[in-house]
């Protein structure tokens, strides 16, 4: 058994296990175009193949962005409208760095949700919200590494 959470079920199951990464994590957005220039403005390289997706490289995965009422239908969930239960994070080397990220992301448009601060596992955070009511947690963890290509690695378990 690989995984370390719960018992395999069924316990005579012979297909692999899944690969424990994410490969994509799409944004549903109401305006393209806006929400384009909104990371451009954070400084994120990304391309549109056809003017309805937009893709970024984001360390060792993709970010995508595309009609909210598009990703709705394709993912076969009902929007209603209200938050996804769901929140970006972005980890950074430094306290100094969460402060100049939410700078950065407020000059382009965001929303500050709340400033850079102390948090009760001894790091720094503080949360941006998108033009599309999207939160990104912006963190200093001090207990996880953030290597050269800006991977996050957990410490590890002893």
């Amino acid at each position: 058994m690989s995984g370390s959470f719960k018992t395999r079920w069924p316990p005579h199951a012979t297909i692999p296990d899944m690969d424990q990464r994410i490969s994509l994590i799409t944004l549903g957005v109401a305006d393209l175009r806006r929400a384009m220039d909104f990371y451009a403005a954070l400084g994120w390289d990304g391309y549109t193949p056809d003017d309805d997706v937009a893709f970024f490289q984001a360390g060792d995965m993709v970010f995508g962005l595309w009609s909210r009422a598009k990703l709705a239908e394709d993912s076969t969930v009902e929007d209603g409208g209200g938050w996804g239960g769901i929140t970006l994070a972005y980890n950074c080397r430094s306290r100094e760095e969460v402060d100049a990220v939410l700078a950065q992301a407020e000059a382009g448009g965001a929303r500050i949700g709340r400033l850079g601060g102390e948090t009760f596992y001894g790091g720094y955070s503080g949360v941006f919200v998108d033009p599309d009511g999207h939160p990104w947690e912006v963190s200093h963890n001090p207990f996880w590494t953030i290597t050269e290509s800006g991977a996050v690695r957990l410490p590890a378990r002893s």
